[in-house]
């Protein structure tokens, strides 16, 4: 039988939904799906998310089969394995010579880039539709960034909740407010009931895939042991009735908050599942809008958990496509040191640092508070060079793929692109890490010693950043407060901050 459309679904393309499926028909029309050396490697990826991926694929791949697809796959170790997307789409084409190539398009610059290429070459039709699990299309974003002299996603925010109507009354926001975010900044104590979070135990495929990967990448960074994730719809979906169930009542309240002994506090642990297709992203944010309605939910858990959704995922990818491949790079400190090696050994005295990489190491996830304020406030402090700690946030990091990674990296997290994206930058000294962690307690540094020996380095490295780059920020009326504190003090004190802060920065690795 000869096939009419060749379908190629990437690993973050897992809808039977996708834009490339709607109109095909699965008795004229060939699925690919290529596991390929290309797309495992190009960062050292942890073990952990190279495993959720390759196994979800599986996954889908099977359940396309039962469904009554043909599907062509592609596995890591096939003896004739291409190794890319573009190799592994030209053999397909040669065996199958279809009439048309269609793929959605893709969520990244580097593999846009790449496809655009080939099919540039290719000797059949090729096809790319948007990709359309999105509440806003890039050509839309670019229509409501237009013109306007700064981007606040709280105004992009406002459009999409109209847009969806979701916590809507009428025109009105439900309950009379679009943002709830001051009510979202408890500090979690030791003694809150901690719901237990599901764990889905390995299957035969995932099995499979575990081997494959320790065989593979046996040095790559993070443990496979204690794999957790769900790499089927149907686990997807109990993962997020299990969220709405147990953890969204409190998500709102300690979302920003961090303990040791509770890494996953209420976060809802479904981020995985929508950045790779396992779950609908507004199919879940009306889920959740309906725990409020039914009274199950607070409209602060709610309304926090939703603005994540329709609001910052949405407009981090807005700013991926339009400011475009180039932003990886971006450096607006000039920040040229390089990154510690604690940032994969965990080999560190300071206790934030230490206990969220050691998290990220054994289970590829740590929450958007973590990622911020402790190992990417330290990267900005510090002067880390942000290409660098854009490459290790998307190799770590299960749910990380480079369209959401790099505005929350680059933008967010450093202010690297000189505030397209943040209104300021996110520096902070010790005291913030105090008051919504029980990092502090037992840490060898002393978060209430400024200067001295033992201080905690948050505290000196927050002033060096902001006296280094006065001249950048001078500007910046969120962070004026802070310039004149420092001007206010002693010449003495500034001096003690500049050496100690000058001190820690000359043996980073050593911290």
């Amino acid at each position: 039988m000869s096939t009419r459309n060749l379908i190629l679904i990437l690993g973050d393309q897992l809808s039977p939904e996708i834009s490339s499926l709607r109109n095909a028909d699965p008795e004229k029309d060939t699925i690919l799906m290529c596991e390929v050396m290309d797309e495992a490697s190009y960062v050292k990826h942890h073990k952990k998310k190279i495993a959720f991926i390759f196994s979800a694929m599986r996954h889908f791949a099977a359940e396309m089969r039962d469904a009554g697809w043909t599907v062509e796959y592609t596995e890591l170790k096939d003896a004739d394995n291409a190794g890319s997307l573009s190799g592994e789409l030209t053999r397909a084409v040669e065996r199958l010579s279809p009439d048309k190539v269609i793929m959605t398009e893709p969520g990244e610059w580097r593999v846009l880039k790449s496809i655009r290429g080939w099919g540039a070459q290719a000797e059949c039709a090729f096809e790319m539709p948007d990709d359309d699990r999105f509440v806003c299309s890039t050509a839309e974003f670019q229509n409501w960034a237009k013109g306007r002299k700064s981007l606040r996603m709280e105004y992009f925010y406002r459009e999409m909740r109209k847009k969806t109507g979701i916590l809507m009354e009428g025109d009105d926001p439900a309950c009379g407010r679009w943002n709830f975010d001051s009510e979202n900044r408890k500090p979690a104590a030791d003694d809150l009931f901690i719901p237990k979070r599901m764990r889905f135990k390995p299957d035969g495929i995932t099995q499979d895939v575990m081997e494959l990967v320790e065989e593979e990448f046996p040095d790559n960074f993070g443990k496979l042991e204690g794999f957790w994730f769900a790499t089927t719809r149907d686990d997807a979906e109990k993962a997020l009735d299990h969220f709405i169930s147990d953890a969204l009542s409190c998500f709102g309240d300690y979302q920003d908050a961090m303990l040791i002994e509770h890494k996953f506090l209420y976060h809802s642990l479904i981020s995985f599942y929508i950045n790779v297709g396992l779950l609908d992203p507004l199919e879940t944010c009306r889920r959740v809008e309906k725990a409020f309605h039914d009274g199950k939910a607070p409209i602060n858990a709610v309304e926090g958990f939703i603005r994540q959704i329709i609001g910052w995922r949405e407009y981090v990818r807005g700013i991926y496509w339009m400011v475009g491949d180039d932003y990886v790079k971006k450096n607006g400190f000039s920040a040229t040191r390089s990154l510690p090696h604690f940032y994969w050994s965990a080999d560190t005295k300071m206790k934030c640092v230490a206990s969220v990489v050691s998290q990220t190491r054994d289970e590829a996830y740590a929450h958007h508070i973590q990622r911020l304020m402790v190992t990417g406030t330290f990267a900005l402090l510090a002067g880390i060079d942000p290409f660098e700690v854009h490459e290790w946030y998307l190799a770590v990091y299960a749910d990380a793929f480079e369209w959401v990674e790099a505005p929350n990296v680059v933008g967010m997290a450093l202010y690297a692109d000189g505030g397209f994206l943040a209104s300021k930058p996110y520096a902070a000294s010790g005291s913030y890490i105090n008051k919504m962690s029980n990092y502090c307690g037992d840490c060898q540094y002393a978060v209430s010693k400024k200067t001295e020996e033992g201080a905690c380095p948050f505290n000196s490295l927050y002033w060096h950043f902001l006296i280094e780059n006065r001249e950048t920020l001078k500007d910046n009326g969120r962070i004026n407060r802070a310039y004149s504190t420092w001007d206010r003090m002693s010449a003495e004190k500034r001096s003690a901050y500049l050496e100690r802060a000058e001190h820690y920065l000359s043996s980073l690795d050593t911290l």
